[in-house]
């Protein structure tokens, strides 16, 4: 009886790892279609988010936009991209502002927002499921 209590727990927690990979997004950063960036490292929009540089790679002003805090959607973007969890974020930017280097991104209320915003302004960079890309924006990450 216990070998199939047992057994039970480790096919109930399989299937909770299984979920919670399902239930990732595939998030990715995007610009507006219009805008001449083709492609991006890691880093380079990883410094863009962080408030370390304003500038797309070929020189451009670059606004980024944030997902409201607390998606699922900001959490993914900022740990794949910075390797930052949410509160290692609002560190950061406590630092940022207490020191007067800077302000931290837009933030807006969801991916829909954030796409229109985005096709809305060639200076813009966001991220979203890479599900609602359309011909409005393209995904900059270099495979």
């Amino acid at each position: 009886m216990l070998h199939l209590k047992r057994a039970g727990l480790v096919v109930t927690g399989w299937g909770l790892c299984l979920c919670a990979g399902m239930a990732a997004a595939d998030v990715v950063p995007v610009v507006s279609a219009r805008n001449p960036v083709a492609t991006m490292s890691k880093n380079q929009i990883a410094d863009i988010f962080l408030g370390k540089t304003g500038r797309f790679p070929e020189g451009g002003q670059a606004v980024p936009i944030d997902q409201a805090e607390g998606t699922a959607a900001r959490a993914e973007f900022y740990l794949n991209f910075t390797g930052k969890s949410p509160s290692q974020l609002k560190a950061h930017w406590a630092k940022i502002i207490f020191t007067g280097r800077g302000q931290p991104p837009l933030e807006v209320a969801n991916g829909a927002e954030l796409k229109r915003r985005v096709a809305d302004n060639t200076h813009a960079l966001g991220y979203i499921e890479r599900s609602m890309v359309d011909d409005s924006v393209k995904v900059v990450l270099v495979p």
